[in-house]
């Protein structure tokens, strides 16, 4: 009576294992191989004010032949201090009895339409294919004083096995300085605030 027992509980265990360690790989549908782009215009401006807008663009090209899988761009602005991990539009601030410790540089206001992902810095737009361009905004409110390094960069695909080739332009950053000078407005018809150069 034991020996049966004891095989199917073996019978058991090898289809339990089966079934952790079997089946189709995760990333089996992932994309991979080199992809060549070239970010032909960026663009943010070098002086802001607080409570101002400016828009943050970059323009996108696929110069090869292959189909980008799904574009993304990765945004950072470079910690305040060293050793601190970096922030999409925000900085790290001391202070150990914080819940969150980072604290926004810029207000992101708008976001690029349809780019949204699970990561706090990365958006994705989909597939781009070969010739083709895609303009990149993020409408931001700056909201801390400072000088700032806000960096970028471009990939292929979120996943995947994926690389940049051709030797285009995938990265860079901007230096701003952020003043804490009032913003020059007026009041416009109807009793609206007009800011100059508001976005």
């Amino acid at each position: 009576m034991r020996q049966p027992a004891a095989v199917a509980a073996l019978v058991l265990a090898a289809g339990a294992l089966a079934a952790c360690g079997g089946g189709e790989r995760q990333d089996a549908g992932a994309p991979s191989g080199a992809f060549a782009v070239d970010v032909t215009r960026a663009s943010f401006p070098a002086r802001q004010s607080l409570a101002r807008h400016s828009m943050l663009r970059l323009v996108v090209r696929n110069t090869g032949d292959r189909d980008v899988p799904d574009l993304a761009v990765t945004v950072a602005t470079a910690p305040a201090r060293a050793g601190q991990a970096p922030s999409a539009f925000g900085t790290r601030i001391a202070g150990a009895d914080l819940a969150d410790a980072t604290r926004p540089v810029w207000v992101l206001d708008r976001g690029p339409q349809g780019g949204d992902t699970a990561y706090v810095d990365t958006w994705a737009f989909g597939g781009l294919r070969g010739g083709a361009t895609r303009t990149v905004a993020f409408r931001v409110t700056a909201a801390r004083a400072g000088r700032w390094r806000l960096t970028w960069r471009v990939a292929p695909a979120l996943e995947g096995d994926v690389r940049l080739t051709g030797g285009g332009r995938t990265r860079g950053a901007f230096d701003v300085t952020i003043t804490d000078a009032p913003v020059d407005s007026r009041v416009g018809r109807g009793g609206v605030v007009v800011r100059a150069g508001g976005a």
